[in-house]
């Protein structure tokens, strides 16, 4: 996605957490058990093509059930950016849950180089009002790769019952930009905004991370009340993800243990709604990027952050 400091900045530049101890079950925990096995038959028959290309619309696969998008690594895709979904099970257990995922870039970034170069107000400064990601070495893009993983997560979560928003679903020219993206977190009254990224740090650099919010309190921004929640969705992720992908957490960033705190983020800075960024891997590492350009794999990240999405509205409290 972006390097992160000292590598690429997930707006600005071109060993895995441990299963949290799990609470007495809730009546929203026991209705998601009972409806996953049947979602996650669909979802594992989906990982074993997941790999190729498809020419389904968008609508037919949502139709389908759980079983993903439309398969072109990201590329297409229905539904309105900034929408709710309308396809949500009317009687899932997440029926009533808002979530926003963001899609990190846009494909068609680089054809707007002057709207996205545009400065605008983080809070705590000015920044790229976008910019257009990385991309592995043989030219697979950032922006292909988030909404294709984006795509998988929403299918997955509208199986079960929740409202999903996409801030982008490569319906517009570029953008938008990294203030409105929390602004369309925050208007949706989101229960939970997850912005999906992969890195461009050096060769050798492997492993995933989540990016929490400071506690910022300046200009326009103030997450001083998602500061802890945040951490919660945050960390749920980084065990369900390693859980389900088997990769471990980056070591070349923050304290090896996945988790990384920023206050240079409009889209963390600028949310009053619990928000963290997912850095998938590093696309610039030929072994990252052999994981991030397959299908199977991508199903397995999206699966990973959703369970953790899952994990937290269904109120479990990670391990410390």
């Amino acid at each position: 996605m972006s390097y992160t400091d000292p590598h690429f900045d997930p707006e600005s530049g071109p060993g895995s957490g441990s299963r949290p101890r799990r609470p007495r079950r809730g009546p929203l925990t026991v209705a998601i058990a009972a409806l996953v096995p049947g979602a996650l038959l669909g979802w594992l028959v989906y990982s074993n093509v997941g790999d190729h290309d498809r020419t389904q619309g968008a609508g037919s696969v949502r139709a389908a059930g759980p079983s993903a998008d439309d398969g072109r690594d990201g590329d297409a895709g229905a539904g309105a950016s900034a929408s709710p979904s309308t396809t949500a099970r009317a009687d899932g257990p997440l029926r009533g849950r808002v979530i926003v995922i963001d899609p990190g870039h846009n494909p068609t970034n680089s054809l707007h180089t002057a709207e996205i170069d545009r400065q605008v107000d983080i809070g705590t400064n000015h920044k790229e009002c976008d910019t257009t990601g990385t991309e592995t070495n043989s030219g697979y893009a950032e922006a292909r790769f988030t909404l294709d993983v984006a795509h998988r997560m929403r299918t997955y979560l509208e199986h079960l019952g929740a409202k999903v928003t996409l801030t982008q679903d490569g319906d517009r020219p570029w953008g938008p930009c990294v203030d409105e993206r929390a602004r369309i977190g925050n208007a949706a009254h989101a229960d939970a905004v997850v912005s999906v990224h992969a890195d461009g740090s050096a060769a050798g650099n492997r492993g995933f991370h989540v990016i929490l919010p400071a506690s910022v309190h300046a200009g326009g921004a103030d997450t001083r009340a998602i500061v802890g929640p945040s951490r919660e969705l945050g960390t749920l992720i980084r065990s369900d993800f390693a859980r389900e992908t088997g990769t471990g957490t980056a070591g070349y960033i923050g304290d090896g243990r996945g988790l990384v705190t920023r206050e240079d983020l409009g889209g963390l800075n600028l949310s009053t709604v619990p928000k963290v960024f997912v850095e998938c891997g590093n696309m610039r590492d030929s072994k990252d990027a052999a994981l991030l350009t397959s299908g199977a794999w991508r199903q397995k990240a999206a699966l990973g952050i959703s369970e953790g999405i899952v994990s937290f509205l269904r109120g479990e409290r990670p391990g410390r």
